[in-house]
């Protein structure tokens, strides 16, 4: 059963934005000043630099591939099973584990006006929030566009009232720490940046979605680094190193300087709101992960399943839940250091990812935004991460390769005994050692994703292509040579003598010249009889000699039909026509590997449908 699409470009924004809305700024910023002081707005800032390198790898891989699971989906189809499996679970574990600090925030800020345990309040919002979950993505995604809307116009109130108010001097010294601190603190509230990868996991509930996650993703992370920029600096600014490294709710401290109670009243509901709108993303985005492993057959079945009524994953929206209220009870040190560290080595996995893909040249890797400034993104992506993980200290380090033993505990004992797939990397070894390592079965999903992604609904001409006779010559042959192989070939098909099949390509020949641009013909002719009607393709790599015909012809493509399919007869050679206008067409037509690649060439070319 399909998951619904249901969220557009402004529930992609919020789902993101409001991701990243949370402890990050309500209450990272004290404990992050404690180590780095007013320099904190340089780790924010660095780590946001790295977030948009990753995002950028992230945003390519979702238009090419929006599917659920998101980037656990894309290192799988880029590095294989075992890889794949590790990621997954991991990145399931670090947005659980962003999720539950975000319910321990929620519930300390509850606590101002609710005197109950911070972990009964943790709990039952996990409870509601799951339940949300379970009921519809769209309903989740409602709630964070007005939960969102509610935060950015309370910090906007907060940035403009404050502003006037900063005191210079409380930037001063600015590194007190050192640089080596500045990068540390970087790492420790990468965490605060993970909202990003959660709506690449529900990608396959997104309209539009080549379009809409890319544009999403950009715009939510280049608005959010902005408005922590602008809150951060004002709560330095206003409260000063001796009042903010001796809170756990620097906002809300900062209102009161020029707000009043009323103002930490106010600013305390918005970081509720935040956390709200961070947890539900989380579980929305955290459980789509055992849903995309189960269909790999990595995990159980039972988590793949689709709820008939809600058409939402229950079984894995639960067991996310689950880890959650599991994960109330580590000390919250522990929590963010984890959290951060399983972030930074997933965003680590999006840019080796981007590159093996790119790399290995798989013709049906089709993304519709591109990377730019390809490869240096990726490299220094990958070099920031890695420098940052090893900035976090040995405990990171620790947490980082007991997880990953972890995963690849339960990929060698349970996915690796129950399923086999391709993998981009094998297309990139084969592509350097010319040794044959694949199929087409890579290509062949990816066709199906591109198909299911772009809304592609078959007509006619498409199921012809689908099953037409497909030539692929070595040698260079003259138009007779060539007509007189054809027709021996798709004769019985048409229930004609090769020879008169022969004679009408030839005559039509004479009577103008089928060569319609450099390197492409398209030959088309009538026959006798009724409701019949073919197409052959035809590659030539050393090229066909056409008369008075100066360029080789290396695409050919052939129609022929009867009397009554004049219509339909002249509706493909539209089709062709919009197909081979692709300024890459001959380009992609020479390189293609096999058939079954000039087939998709066809199948997956840019026209209209009727």
């Amino acid at each position: 059963m399909k998951l619904k699409k249901e969220l557009n470009l402004l529930d992609v924004f919020c789902i993101t934005a409001g991701a990243m809305m949370s402890s990050g700024l309500f209450i990272l910023p004290g404990l992050a000043h404690i180590r780095t002081g007013p320099s904190v707005l340089i780790s924010y800032l660095f780590a946001g630099f790295l977030a948009a390198c990753g995002m950028l790898s992230q945003a390519e891989l979702a238009s090419a591939m929006p599917k659920s699971g998101g980037t656990y989906f894309y290192v799988t189809r880029s590095m294989g099973l075992a890889v794949g499996t590790i990621y997954g679970l991991i990145t399931l574990m670090a947005l659980a584990l962003k999720s539950t600090f975000e319910l321990i925030g929620m519930a300390a800020f509850t606590n101002f006006i609710v005197s109950i345990d911070i972990k009964i309040i943790a709990f039952s919002f996990c409870v509601l929030f799951v339940s949300i979950n379970i009921i519809g993505v769209k309903e989740a995604g409602r709630i964070q566009v007005v939960l969102l809307f509610c935060i950015l116009t309370t910090l906007l109130i907060y940035i403009i009232k404050g502003l006037p108010i900063v005191r210079v001097q409380n930037f001063e010294p600015f590194t007190p720490s050192g640089l080596k601190e500045i990068f540390s603190t970087a790492g420790f509230v990468f965490v605060s940046y993970g909202g990003l990868l959660k709506i690449a996991s529900i990608a396959e509930e997104v309209k539009d979605p080549g379009r809409v996650l890319p544009l999403g993703m950009i715009l939510s992370l280049i608005t959010i680094i902005v408005f922590y920029m602008l809150v951060i600096f004002v709560t330095i600014g206003v409260l000063g190193s001796e009042k903010l490294n001796n809170t756990l709710t620097p906002i809300s401290d900062g209102a009161v300087i020029f707000l009043g109670s009323r103002g930490k009243i106010i600013l305390s509901i918005a970081a509720i709101l935040g956390f709200i709108s961070a947890a539900n993303a989380g579980i929305m985005g955290a459980s789509r992960y055992p849903l995309a492993l189960s269909r790999d057959d990595l995990l159980p079945g039972f988590f793949g399943k689709i709820n008939k009524k809600f058409k939402t994953p229950h079984y894995s929206i639960l067991s996310t839940g689950i880890i959650m209220i599991v994960a109330l009870f580590l000390k919250l040190d522990v929590i963010v250091k984890s959290a951060s560290c399983i972030l930074i080595l997933t965003y680590i996995f999006s840019c080796f990812a981007n590159i093996i893909l790119r790399e290995s040249r798989l013709q049906n890797y089709q993304p519709l935004f591109k990377t730019p400034l390809y490869p240096w993104v990726q490299i220094i992506g990958i070099i920031g991460f890695g420098f940052l993980l090893f900035e976090m200290g040995k405990q990171a380090l620790l947490i980082s390769l007991i997880l990953i033993a972890g995963g690849l505990f339960i990929y060698w004992f349970y996915g690796r005994i129950r399923t086999e797939r391709e993998f981009a990397l094998l297309h990139l070894i084969e592509r350097i050692t010319a040794k044959e390592l694949t199929s087409h079965s890579l290509e062949t999903e990816l066709k199906e994703i591109i198909t299911e992604r772009d809304d592609i609904i078959k007509d006619r001409f498409d199921k012809i292509i689908e099953n037409c006779t497909i030539l692929d010559i070595e040698k260079s042959l003259s138009a007779e040579e060539f007509f007189k192989l054809i027709s021996n070939k798709i004769a019985d098909n048409l229930k004609m003598k090769p020879d008169s099949l022969l004679q009408l390509l030839l005559k039509r020949e004479k009577e103008s010249s089928t060569v319609i641009s450099p390197g492409l013909a398209i030959p088309h002719i009538i026959i006798e009889g009724e409701h019949t009607f073919d197409i052959m393709l035809i590659r030539c790599k050393e090229g066909i000699v056409f008369p008075d015909v100066n360029a080789k012809v290396h695409a050919v493509f052939i129609l022929i039909g009867t009397r009554d399919e004049r219509n339909f007869h002249l509706r493909a050679l539209a089709a062709i026509a919009q197909i081979v206008q692709n300024p890459h067409f001959e380009e992609k037509w020479l390189a293609a590997k096999n058939i079954e690649a000039l087939r998709d060439i066809i199948l997956l070319g840019k026209r209209k449908r009727i």
